[in-house]
């Protein structure tokens, strides 16, 4: 049984099922595939064009980039309850939704670049579409459309990995509780720092 770190979305048997290795054990050799399986999807994205981004077909499509060698249920929205997000049912009609706000957004100038992509990222991770790796897809997609859609330099989050347990991992998560309230400003500093 490979063990979840605190404050990641804990998984059920069924989605640990979905393992594609068998030969992973730990939580160590998980993230280690994880990461490469993550790398090759960065690669990937420098192909992809601004208009292709904000839409439901692509936010499945980099998740299964992001996590298609580690498992199964990669790139499908989550089928179980979590501990956050929405109910599961809802999935698919909120993500259309943000979409489609997010492309009004862009169309009426409503954010600058940045406070365009913190509030795209607070909301897909608030959504929680996946069984797991919601946090660092989130990530991805902001610093995608920062880089395809807006020509500016991608976020730094804090300069750490923040899937691992840490201080900077607590100030993102506070963050992201702050902005659940409407309150962005912490995000905000945070993901330039």
């Amino acid at each position: 049984m490979i063990e979840i770190e605190d404050g990641a979305t804990p998984l059920e048997f069924d989605e640990i099922k979905g393992l594609i290795p068998t030969h992973i054990t730990t939580k160590g050799e998980l993230d280690a595939l994880e990461l490469e399986n993550i790398a090759r999807a960065s690669a990937w994205m420098k192909t992809i064009k601004s208009d292709k981004i904000l839409n439901t077909g692509f936010i499945c499509r980099l998740h299964k980039k992001m996590f298609g060698d580690v498992w199964k249920w990669a790139g499908k929205y989550r089928k179980t309850e979590k501990n956050i997000g929405i109910r599961y049912v809802d999935i698919p009609v909120e993500v259309h939704k943000l979409c489609d706000e997010a492309t009004g957004w862009l169309e009426f100038d409503a954010y600058p670049p940045d406070e365009f992509a913190v509030r795209f990222h607070h909301r897909l991770v608030f959504l929680h579409p996946f069984s797991n790796g919601n946090g660092r897809h989130a990530r991805l997609i902001a610093d995608l459309i920062l880089e395809k859609i807006f020509n500016k330099e991608p976020f730094s989050w804090g300069k750490v990995n923040l899937a691992k347990t840490g201080d900077v991992r607590a100030m993102y998560i506070k963050a992201l509780k702050k902005a659940d309230n409407y309150d962005y400003e912490a995000l905000l500093n945070f993901v330039r720092s």
